[in-house]
C-alpha cells in the first residue's frame, strides 16, 4: 500500500490529532506489530487482551511510522514523539474496523487478480502452491503463514502493490457468515475450495453445514468470475449450487489429485476446465511424482510433475494450483516447474533427522481428522527400513464429535502399518481405542498425558533406521518434541 495520510483518514472515517499539515505525505505498508514498523509505515494501535498497542506509540514513531491509527488519546509522550518525528496521529472509533476498511479501499486500487482460498484443511499448503504457480508468472502477494482472519486478510491486501498481478488470500473459517465478512474486504474475483471435511465441525454440527459456510467464498465473486472446484471432493456439486456463481454467469473450473482422477473424468463436465494427476507414485522421501493433465483451458495437455513435498495429499493441493495457473494462461511445462520448486514450511510434515539418523516427519503445526489420516497415509507410503512409529495427540474444535472422530482415526491408523502407536492427550485415548478396536496389537499401543513423558519414551525406542511421525493440532505442543528429536 503507498498512499497519502488524508487518504488513510478518510477511508477510515478518522479525525487528525496530531499532525493535521501531514496530510498530503505518503505512508508505505502497514502493522500492528510494534516490532514490524519500517520507515514510512503506519502503526495501527489494537487493544489485546495483554497487550495495548498504545503502550508502543513511542517507539512506533521512533522506528521510522509515519503515522499511527489510535482509538483513544494518545499520551503526551506519544504527541511529542509523533511530533519530534514528524508524523501524524489519526483518531478512529475502531481499530479493527478501520483496518477493513482501509484495506476494502485499497482493494478497489489494485489492478491485478484477487484469489481466495478456503477449505477445511490444506489451505495453508494450497495457499503456498498457488503462489509459487503464479508467481512463475508476474508479482504475487500471498497471505503470510495462516493470517486467515480478520487481521490476516486486511494485511494480505494492504501488503500488495496497486499493479500486483496476483492477490492470494487465505480466508479462515469459524462459523457462518465469516467468509462472507472477509469477501466484503477482498472481493475476490477468483477463489479456490480445496476441499469439505470435518475441521471445526464442533462449531457447524454437519459436513453439509460446512460445505454452506465454506460456499460463502463463491457467493462473494462478481459476475463470470471463476469457482475452482475440488471434483474429488462429495460436496462439490453442493458447493457449486450454494455457491450460486454458475446463475451469475460465473465459470467452475475443476481439479482432481486422487488416485482415481482418471476414473471421475467421464463425471466432470465435458466442456469444464479440468486439471487432474494420473500415474501418481511416493519416492522414498513420501514426495509424490504424477502426470499432470489439463483439458478445457488455452493450454492442455500431459506433463511429468514432481513435488518437493511429502504427501499423497499435496497432489490435490498441486493440482489446484495447477488450474489456477492454467486458468492464467501458463502452460502444464510452467505449471510444472513451479510447482517443483514449492518446499514444505516448518511443522507441515518437515522432514528431519535425529542425530543417530532416525527420520522425524514434523507435521505436529495442527490437525483435524482429514489431516490425520492424510498424514498417517503419507507416513505409511514412506520407504523405511525399520518401525514405524506414530505420536498422535489431541485434536481440538470437535466438540461433541470428540471421542469418535479420535476413535476412527485410530481405526484408519491400525491399518497404515504402524509398528508403534503412542497417544499423547485426553482425547488421543480414544485413538488407542479405535485402533485397538480395529485390531491394532494391543502391547504397542500406548497413551501417555505429556509431551515430555512421549518425547522420553520415543527417544528410547529410536534406532537409526526407524521413523517416527508427530501429529496433533498446534495446542498440544508435539512440535517442542520434533525439536528434541531432531536437536
Amino acid at each position: 500500500m503507498r498512499c497519502s495520510i488524508e487518504r488513510i483518514a478518510s477511508a477510515t472515517s478518522g479525525r487528525f490529532v496530531e499532525g493535521s499539515s501531514l496530510s498530503a505525505s505518503e505512508v508505505f505498508g502497514i502493522t500492528w506489530d510494534s516490532r514490524a514498523v519500517a520507515e514510512g509505515s503506519v502503526f495501527v494501535a489494537l487493544v489485546g487482551r495483554r497487550v495495548d498497542g498504545h503502550d508502543f506509540l513511542p517507539q512506533a514513531f521512533a522506528d521510522g511510522a509515519a503515522c499511527a491509527l489510535v482509538t483513544k488519546a494518545p499520551s503526551d509522550e506519544a504527541r511529542v514523539a509523533a511530533r519530534r518525528a514528524g508524523a501524524a496521529i489519526v483518531l478512529v472509533d475502531d481499530a479493527l474496523r478501520a483496518l477493513s476498511d482501509l484495506a476494502s479501499w485499497w482493494r478497489t486500487q489494485l489492478s491485478g487478480l484477487v484469489i481466495g482460498i478456503t477449505g477445511s484443511t490444506g489451505k495453508t499448503s494450497t495457499k503456498n502452491m498457488v503462489a509459487a504457480v503464479c508467481g512463475a508468472c508476474g508479482t504475487t502477494v500471498a497471505t503470510q503463514g495462516n493470517q486467515n482472519n480478520e487481521l490476516g486478510v486486511p494485511n494480505t491486501l494492504l501488503s500488495a502493490k496497486s499493479d500486483t498481478r496476483f492477490v492470494i488470500v487465505e480466508m479462515g473459517m469459524r462459523g457462518p457468515g465469516q467468509i462472507t465478512e472477509l469477501c466484503s474486504i477482498a472481493r475476490p474475483d477468483w477463489a479456490l475450495v480445496s476441499n469439505v471435511g470435518e475441521s471445526h465441525i464442533e462449531l457447524l454440527g454437519s459436513r453439509d453445514a460446512i460445505a454452506r459456510a465454506k460456499a460463502e467464498v463463491f457467493q462473494g465473486l462478481s459476475q463470470g468470475a471463476r469457482a475452482f472446484v475440488n471434483a474429488a471432493d462429495e460436496y462439490a456439486d453442493r458447493l457449486i449450487e450454494v455457491g450460486g456463481h454458475e446463475m451469475r454467469g460465473g465459470e467452475t473450473v475443476f481439479f482432481d489429485g486422487s488416485i482415481d482422477a482418471a476414473a471421475r473424468r467421464a463425471r466432470v463436465r465435458a466442456d469444464a476446465p479440468y486439471a487432474w494427476a494420473e500415474n501418481i507414485s511416493l519416492d522414498e522421501c513420501g514426495c509424490a511424482r504424477f502426470d499432470l493433465c489439463a483439458t478445457g483451458f488455452a493450454h492442455g495437455g500431459r506433463v511429468a510433475c514432481t513435488l518437493s513435498v511429502p504427501g499423497l495429499h499435496n497432489v490435490s493441493n498441486a493440482c489446484s494450483a495447477a488450474a489456477v495457473g492454467l486458468a492464467a494462461g501458463m502452460t502444464p511445462a510452467d505449471v510444472a516447474q513451479a510447482l517443483s520448486r514449492v518446499e514444505a514450511e516448518s511443522g507441515r510434515q518437515e522432514m528431519l533427522r535425529t542425530s543417530q539418523g532416525a527420520l522425524v516427519v514434523n507435521d505436529a503445526y495442527n490437525a483435524n481428522p482429514d489431516s490425520m489420516r492424510s498424514s498417517l497415509d503419507m507416513f505409511a507410503a514412506l520407504d523405511v527400513e525399520g518401525r514405524r512409529i506414530a505420536v498422535l495427540g489431541d485434536m481440538g474444535e470437535l466438540g461433541s464429535f470428540a471421542a469418535e472422530c479420535h476413535r476412527r482415526v485410530g481405526a484408519h491408523a491400525a491399518s497404515c502399518g504402524l509398528d508403534r502407536l503412542v497417544c499423547v492427550g485426553t482425547l488421543a485415548r480414544f485413538i488407542a481405542e479405535g485402533a485397538l478396536d480395529a485390531g491394532f496389537p494391543e502391547g504397542r499401543a500406548l497413551c501417555l498425558d505429556s509431551v515430555d513423558e512421549a518425547s522420553s519414551l520415543v527417544e528410547g525406542l529410536l534406532s537409526p533406521s526407524d521413523a517416527v511421525l508427530i501429529k496433533a493440532s498446534h495446542f498440544m505442543d508435539l512440535e517442542r518434541m520434533a525439536r528434541r528429536l531432531a536437536g
